[in-house]
Parts: structure tokens; C-alpha cells; sequence
């Protein structure tokens, strides 16, 4: 199982940005969360949705600003990020879960992708 996080970059605050995530290998029957990780500080979790999509969860911190969603033809997860802030500044990690139920906790999920860099400028 591979997956591959794509999207990042620098943006304006109050600016959007949408990240993808491709997962490749074991592409059934699997719940992808978004993590990020600013410097200095540990990796929180962001949002996650469940393989048919009809579960999704958000961090506070996102709620009603960050979009989660998937297309399973396309095998790829993406995170819509709007109304960003300096705050929202990390690498953002994409990773896959293969046993229910969805999961907030990074220690649950199974694979994980490389980071992506998204820099929010003030």
C-alpha cells in the first residue's frame, strides 16, 4: 500500500488550497485521515472520512473551514482548506485504515503518506 499526498503550498491567509491523497496497492475498504505537524509541535489530527464517505470527522480547530471528501474511482482522498490562517501552517500527512471504525488517533491507521508542506503567510 502506497499512498501519495500532493497540494501543499504557500498561501495567503484567508486564502485555499485543496490537497489530494492517491492511494495505490490495497484500494478497498479503507478510512484515510488527514494529520499535520508544525514544527516544534506534535502531530494533531485534522479530519477523516470512512470508505463510503458517509462518516466524516474534523479537529475542531477545522471545523466548518476544511473539507473532507473522496472519489473511490479515483482511488484519491482530498482536503479542501479554505479561510486558512498562519496557525494552519504544517506538513499535512495522508493515512489509510483498513479496520473499522474511522479513527482520530494516528496510531490506528496502518499506511501513511509523505508529507506535504502547506505555508499560510499573515
Amino acid at each position: 500500500v502506497q499512498l501519495q499526498a500532493f497540494g501543499g503550498g504557500l498561501v495567503q491567509a484567508g486564502g485555499s488550497l485543496r490537497l489530494s491523497c492517491i492511494v495505490s496497492g490495497r484500494t478497498f475498504n479503507y478510512a484515510v485521515g488527514w494529520f499535520r505537524q508544525a514544527p516544534g509541535k506534535e502531530r494533531e489530527f485534522v479530519a477523516a472520512i470512512s470508505w463510503n464517505g458517509g462518516s466524516t470527522y474534523y479537529a475542531d480547530s477545522v471545523n466548518g473551514r476544511f473539507t473532507i471528501s473522496r472519489s473511490n474511482a479515483r482511488n484519491t482522498v482530498y482536503l479542501q482548506m479554505n479561510s486558512l490562517k498562519p496557525e494552519d501552517t504544517a506538513d499535512y500527512y495522508c493515512a489509510a485504515k483498513y479496520t473499522t471504525p474511522v479513527d482520530t488517533t494516528a496510531d490506528e491507521y496502518d499506511f501513511w503518506g509523505q508529507g506535504t508542506l502547506v505555508t499560510v503567510s499573515s
